[in-house]
């Protein structure tokens, strides 16, 4: 299987911490380093696109799009939670392959700290075994 990966570069502490759990994830479970490429782009609301790029420019089995939003004091966190829940969607249907939605959206830093490695885990181990699985139930079609 191949991956890509694209992470925000905005709130860099959890999701480079997302980034390297979901990494280890794919590993562990087969995926070679050579078959796993990681991508940057500026912040949450880009990782529609990048993940347009890889499916576009890529032959990946599926796309891992790792970012987070940190709930403020104006609506700018439901307009970006919105839009990148939406452009997922619309990627997994369009490319018929996986898209992994693995965005936090949280009320604040340390609810998103406890997702990126802390007491609640790592959310990007969870984004990569979704994807194993998924690329796993597309081929159980062909």
């Amino acid at each position: 299987m191949k991956f890509g990966v694209v992470v925000a570069e905005w709130n860099p502490e959890i999701t480079i911490a997302l980034a390297n759990g979901a990494v280890d994830t794919l590993q562990k479970h087969g995926a070679k380093e050579e078959n796993i490429s990681v991508k940057y782009v500026p912040g949450t609301f880009e990782l529609p696109l990048g993940g347009q790029f890889f499916a576009e420019l890529e032959n990946v089995d599926a796309v891992i799009l790792l970012g987070c939003v940190i709930q403020g004091e104006t609506r700018h966190f439901d307009y970006i939670c919105e839009a990148v829940a939406q452009g997922t969607k619309d990627l997994n249907l369009k490319y018929n392959k996986p898209f992994i939605f693995g965005v936090l959206t949280t009320d604040n830093q340390q609810q998103a700290l406890d997702r990126a490695g802390g007491k609640h885990g790592n959310k990007g181990d969870e984004a990569a075994i979704t994807a194993i699985k998924m690329v796993e139930l597309k081929k159980s079609f062909q």
